[in-house]
């Protein structure tokens, strides 16, 4: 690089000494192409120092005080009358300076996207992940659990559940004949609250008494307990409420096995809020043959004139069939009276 044409052919007088344990000589330094020549007083070379290997050992002081970079005993000294050549020297370093590649400022836009990438990945991923993990990890016995205890705050709004010593049997004879008989303890009939049914984490389904008592057919209710059932099947029960509890209700899940009180009642009232959702009719069909159910009753119940759930009615795998009672006569009048009077 060449030395700025302002400063070319520059001199000045200077102390300069080879070694520290040299003899101080005044010398004439001279400016020219990047390099700074050393002359003495006869002008004799004594060294040549290139410009972008200078360092200056005292800055903003004076005497200016400048060495090779890596060999600071041997020094340039310039008084007040080098204050050109020490301007000069400055001017041509700090140009120099700004023409290197700067790896500190590269290292930190590199540290900057790396951290940046990470921050994206807490944000977007780890909240996905983490809910993964936790619906994962959480035992049977455990949603069973965090059930138990949303039922309880669900009973704050609905009434506590129905049941008289006569309908016991029968709701548990519906359960196992619609789900199985695994699942005898799984229905809870509530005064009111849920609109029509709900799902729990750990398998419980809720049904509003009206399910039960207005009905003619048993058949209704059992359809409703069936595509509830669907409902929970299409996702996780728990997993959708650690959705809407958000990230910290799902860390505290996986690191203390425990729901916060304010977790559980704000979802206890989502759940009673929110509208069932869809089902896809080839979905609910193939439910309503496995289980050995009619279609219609439970499309007539939900829209009455069955317009809206025609397909439910003109494609009904029992039709034509003698399907399975889903409880005697006896059983479901008995069932019927389960909220008493």
């Amino acid at each position: 690089m060449t030395a700025l044409k302002e400063f070319q052919r520059l001199e000045a007088e200077a102390v300069w000494r080879a070694t520290p344990t040299d003899q101080r000589k005044d010398v004439i330094v001279s400016l020219g192409d990047a390099s700074l020549t050393i002359l003495d007083l006869r002008e004799n070379v004594l060294a040549h120092w290139s410009v972008a290997a200078v360092v200056r050992a005292n800055k903003g002081q004076r005497p200016a005080i400048y060495h090779p970079d890596g060999d600071p005993g041997e020094t340039l000294e310039f008084g007040e009358d080098g204050a050109q050549m020490i301007d000069a020297i400055e001017t041509i370093r700090a140009a120099i300076e700004r023409s290197r590649a700067k790896p500190g400022k590269l290292r930190l836009w590199i540290t900057g996207t790396i951290a940046a990438a990470i921050v994206a990945g807490i944000l977007f991923w780890l909240p996905d992940a983490l809910l993964r993990h936790t619906v994962k990890v959480v035992p049977a016995v455990k949603r069973v659990e965090i059930g138990n205890a949303l039922l309880a705050r669900v009973t704050r709004i609905s009434g506590q559940p129905c049941m008289t010593r006569d309908a016991r049997e029968p709701l548990s004879r519906l359960a196992s004949r619609v789900l199985g008989p695994a699942q005898r303890g799984s229905l809870v009939v509530l005064p009111g609250g849920v609109v029509q049914t709900a799902h729990l984490p750990g398998g419980r389904i809720l049904l509003n008494r009206s399910l039960i008592e207005d009905p003619e057919d048993p058949e209704v209710p059992a359809g409703y307990i069936l595509t509830e059932r669907l409902r929970s099947q299409s996702q996780d029960p728990l997993e959708k409420m650690l959705i809407q509890t958000g990230l910290w209700s799902s860390l505290r899940l996986l690191t203390t096995g425990e729901m916060s009180t304010d977790d559980l009642d704000r979802y206890s009232e989502h759940l009673l809020a929110q509208p069932a959702a869809p089902l896809p009719v080839e979905t609910m069909l193939s439910a309503f043959a496995a289980a050995e159910l009619r279609s219609t009753p439970y499309a007539y119940s939900v829209d009455i004139t069955g317009e809206s759930t025609l397909p439910l009615i003109e494609a009904d795998p029992m039709s034509g069939r003698s399907p399975r009672p889903v409880l005697s006569d006896a059983n479901w009048l008995r069932l019927q009276g389960i909220c008493g009077a």
